[in-house]
C-alpha cells in the first residue's frame, strides 16, 4: 500500500514557479552533469497535474531530456492526470515509498504542500525515507506556499540530511519578512516562538527590513536586498548571493535555523 495520506489537493497553475526557478539554479549543475536523462519526482501534485507539467517544462530549459514522474496517493487524481502524459512525463500512484518503474532513483524529489498536514514528529522520518530514494547527488526539496505561490518557504536536503532553508516572496505585496512565517514548512512552523533560531531570524529580518525603509522609494527589491545584506553582516550564514536576493529570495544554512533539541 502507498505510504501516506491523501492531501487536500489544492493546486493552481504557476503555484510552484518560485521553487522551480530556484531548483533550476541550485540543482542545474547536477541536472546537466547527469550521465543519462535525469528523472525528477513531483510528489503529491494534487487534484490537477499542473505543477508536474510545469516542472518538466522548466527543467527542460536546463536539461532538454529531463523527465518528470508525478506521484499521487489518490488513484482518482492519477487517472485524471493520465491524459497529460507525454514523452518525459508520467503519472503513478504512490506515496513516500516513491514507486518508480524498475526501482529507478530520481535525481530530484519535490514535495510541496504535502507534509503540512502531518504531525511535526513525522517529518524527520519522511525526510529520511525520501532521501533514501534519491540517486547519488540527488536533492529533496520540501516546503509550503500560499495558494498562488506568492510566499514560499522550503528546505533542501541531500542524502546526509537538511542543508538549507529558502524564503521566497513576491516582494510587491510583502508587508514584512515575518509575513512568510505562516508558510514555514512543518519542521519549523511550530518553532517560530521566542528561544528558537527561526524566530530570532525572522525578528532580525524584520528589523533589517524596517531599517531599510529609506530604500523603499527605489522599489521593494532594493529594500529586500539591503535588508538581506544587513542579515549577512550580522552573521547569519547565507548560502546565496545578490543574484538570488534580487529574485526575492534568501537561503540560510539549515544549521542556523534548526529547531533546538
Amino acid at each position: 500500500m502507498p505510504e501516506g495520506t491523501v492531501t487536500r489537493g489544492t493546486t493552481n497553475p504557476n503555484r510552484l514557479r518560485r521553487m522551480d526557478r530556484w531548483l533550476s539554479h541550485a540543482h542545474g549543475t547536477a541536472l546537466r552533469g547527469a550521465r543519462c536523462a535525469p528523472l525528477a519526482v513531483d510528489l503529491g501534485y494534487g487534484a490537477a497535474p499542473w505543477t508536474a507539467v510545469e516542472l518538466l517544462e522548466r527543467l527542460r530549459r536546463v536539461r532538454p531530456d529531463a523527465r518528470v514522474a508525478g506521484v499521487e496517493i489518490d488513484p482518482e487524481r492519477v487517472a485524471a492526470a493520465l491524459p497529460y502524459e507525454r514523452d518525459g512525463l508520467s503519472f503513478v500512484r504512490g506515496g513516500f515509498e516513491v514507486p518508480l518503474p524498475g526501482g529507478e532513483r530520481p535525481l530530484l524529489i519535490r514535495a510541496a504542500n504535502v507534509l503540512r498536514q502531518y504531525p511535526e514528529d513525522r517529518v524527520r522520518g519522511v525526510w529520511e525515507r525520501l532521501c533514501g530514494r534519491l540517486a547519488p547527488g540527488g536533492l529533496l526539496v520540501e516546503g509550503t506556499c500560499d495558494e498562488l505561490g506568492r510566499r514560499h518557504v522550503w528546505v533542501a536536503l541531500g542524502p546526509e540530511g537538511p542543508r538549507t532553508v529558502t524564503f521566497a516572496a513576491r516582494l510587491g505585496g510583502l508587508g514584512a519578512p515575518s509575513d512568510l512565517a505562516e508558510r514555514l514548512p512543518k519542521a519549523l512552523i511550530h518553532r517560530n516562538v521566542p528561544g528558537e533560531p527561526v524566530h530570532r531570524f525572522l525578528r532580525d529580518f524584520d528589523r533589517a527590513w524596517a531599517t531599510a525603509a529609506p530604500y523603499a522609494p527605489l522599489g521593494a527589491r532594493q529594500r529586500w536586498v539591503t535588508a538581506v545584506r544587513a542579515l549577512a553582516a550580522a552573521g547569519w550564514p547565507l548560502a546565496d548571493d545578490v543574484r538570488r536576493w534580487r529574485q526575492g529570495e534568501v537561503t540560510v544554512r539549515w544549521a542556523a535555523l534548526a529547531p533546538r533539541g
